[in-house]
C-alpha cells in the first residue's frame, strides 16, 4: 500500500509533508504534489504534516478520490523530487476544502 495525494492539495500545495519524508518520495508539480507510489514506504509520516489533509492511504481514499492513485503515479514520472518545504501559494488557504479542482490541476 502507498500513500496518495488527493484534489485538496491542488493550488493549495502546503509543503509540510515533504520535510518528515525519510526517501524523497514527494514530487512537485506547478501547483501540485504527488508521492512517487514506488519510492513511498507507507511511513504515514506525511499524513499527520498535511495541513489541507490531502493525503490518504490507498486504501482510505474517499471513493471520489481514488482516480488520484493513477494520477501521483503518472505525475510522479515527470515531476522532480521535492525534499524541503517552500512557501505555500500566496492564496493557498483560499483553495483549502474546495471542492472539483481536479480542472484546476496544471501539469
Amino acid at each position: 500500500m502507498t500513500y496518495v495525494v488527493s484534489e485538496n492539495c491542488i493550488k493549495c500545495k502546503f509543503t509540510d509533508c515533504v520535510d518528515v519524508c525519510p526517501v524523497d518520495c514527494f514530487r512537485e508539480g506547478p501547483n501540485f504534489l504527488v508521492i512517487d507510489p514506488d519510492e513511498c514506504i507507507d511511513c504515514t509520516l506525511c499524513v499527520a504534516e498535511c495541513p489541507a489533509e490531502a493525503i490518504f492511504a490507498e486504501d482510505d481514499l474517499p471513493a471520489d478520490q481514488t482516480h488520484f492513485t493513477a494520477l501521483n503515479a503518472e505525475l510522479s514520472k515527470l515531476w522532480g523530487v521535492i525534499v524541503e518545504k517552500k512557501d505555500p501559494p500566496a492564496d493557498a488557504e483560499e483553495w483549502q476544502g474546495v471542492k472539483d479542482k481536479l480542472h484546476l490541476l496544471e501539469r
